[in-house]
């Protein structure tokens, strides 16, 4: 008896400390951007508050997730021929697994400012999903690092190279997939890597056919007691049922190549809608079929991001746009609070910790300033090389890639 009551404590504790010490997918535990972590720094530089620094082979622009000891990320070499994963011990930052998942003798066609290897991992208790567009999907064991399943059977055409990560919803594995030539949504096992359900994108795209891609990483929401799967694609925002697959309204919009991951909050869902005059909207996600224009409760064109997701506060909606102008809302009326241009380009998506907003640019700078209705920043932290990945937050430390290294930033 007393070694069960033992045994029972240490799985409590380790359960705890498991859930302080993880950040599973793109934008942490909830798909946010947000950490309940604490002494977090808000300062560093190559030579302070660096606990480790390691080199990453390859190129790819995923973002590090962590559970437990194990920091997972995907990178390809060989000019996109080898796809690969990569573990790193998130104790001494060496470099444990460097793992082939995939090998293609001709690469798929790549933007320049793009890696073969943009969606970011997820973790799901002992096994890890990486996930490389239309050039496959795979599952490993994150204990043997062995692979438990491969598939390539969804082909859709980039044209400019991967970027929606996948969502983990019970047991199974969301999937957008927009094309130049097919637009579908899809699911898999999570455990057999099988598809469970596929549906094609229902809405008519007016445009010309290499602006009928899109990259968003899908994103569950609850509404009304109903799991709804936020899975937008070009000039439509869809919602599905993530069990199904079975569409149960759309919106329509005006952008392409659409890539920020959206937000829920107050009862509005907030979508960038991409490329070419980019707008944010606040969405009631209520009703079913095409969904009328009240529904659209604000919106706004002005420094609206084409890359970086937006970031939800309390009452105070954030968006940083690619080239570097931060702007604040009320997140309910779409009032803006204040607007300060930070100057640079920047990708990666902003995180809240600490108290406290990171944005990261191309340039490898880290600008840190204080939520609230007025401007007030607080640091200001160079590193080498550049931000393409969104930052990772895990126990006290912040986990920063660059497009050479991993850093682990710890007081």
């Amino acid at each position: 008896m007393r070694l069960a009551s033992s045994l029972c404590v240490f799985l409590a504790i380790s359960a705890s400390v498991w859930a302080d010490e993880t950040w599973p997918q793109f934008r942490g535990p909830k798909g946010d951007g947000h950490s309940d972590a604490t002494d977090i720094p808000l300062t560093w530089s190559e030579t302070k508050n660096v606990a480790w620094k390691t080199e990453i082979p390859g190129e790819g622009w995923s973002s590090p997730v962590v559970a437990g000891n194990q920091i997972w990320m995907t990178t390809a070499t060989d000019e996109g021929r080898s796809l690969r994963a990569i573990m790193v011990d998130r104790t001494t930052g060496r470099v444990v697994h460097n793992l082939e998942i995939f090998h293609r003798d001709t690469p798929i066609e790549k933007h320049a400012t793009n890696s073969f290897a943009s969606p970011t991992p997820i973790l799901d208790g002992q096994r890890v999903y990486l996930h490389f567009g239309t050039m496959g999907t795979a599952c490993l064991d994150t204990r043997t690092a062995e692979v438990v399943w491969q598939n390539q059977e969804l082909q859709w055409d980039h044209q400019v190279g991967p970027g929606a990560s996948p969502t983990l919803f019970e047991n199974l594995l969301l999937l957008s997939c927009d094309g130049t030539d097919v637009q579908f949504a899809a699911a898999l096992d999570k455990r057999t890597g099988e598809v469970v359900w596929k549906t094609d994108r229902s809405g008519v795209i007016d445009k010309a056919k290499d602006q009928k891609k899109s990259f968003v990483t899908p994103l569950v929401i609850q509404v009304e007691g109903r799991d709804v799967a936020i899975m937008t694609g070009a000039e439509w925002v869809y919602a599905y049922d993530p069990r199904t697959g079975q569409e149960l309204w759309n919106v329509k919009h005006p952008g392409f190549s659409t890539a920020p991951r959206s937000v829920y909050g107050h009862g509005l869902l907030y979508v960038c809608t991409g490329y070419m005059l980019p707008e944010l909207y606040a969405i009631r996600p209520v009703g079913t079929g095409a969904l009328p224009v009240e529904n659209v409760v604000w919106k706004t064109d002005k420094s609206v991001p084409s890359k970086p997701s937006p970031l939800l506060i309390g009452d105070e909606l954030y968006i940083i746009s690619d080239s570097g102008i931060v702007t604040c809302f009320d997140a309910k009326t779409g009032k803006q609070h204040w607007r300060q241009r930070l100057g640079g380009n920047f990708s990666a998506s902003p995180i809240y910790v600490e108290g406290r907003i990171y944005c990261q640019d191309e340039a490898g700078r880290t600008v840190v300033f204080a939520p609230g209705k007025k401007y007030e920043q607080l640091a200001e932290n160079p590193l080498d090389g550049r931000f393409m990945a969104s930052p990772a937050v895990a126990g006290k430390e912040l986990y920063l890639r660059t497009d050479k290294h991993l850093y682990r930033i710890e007081e």
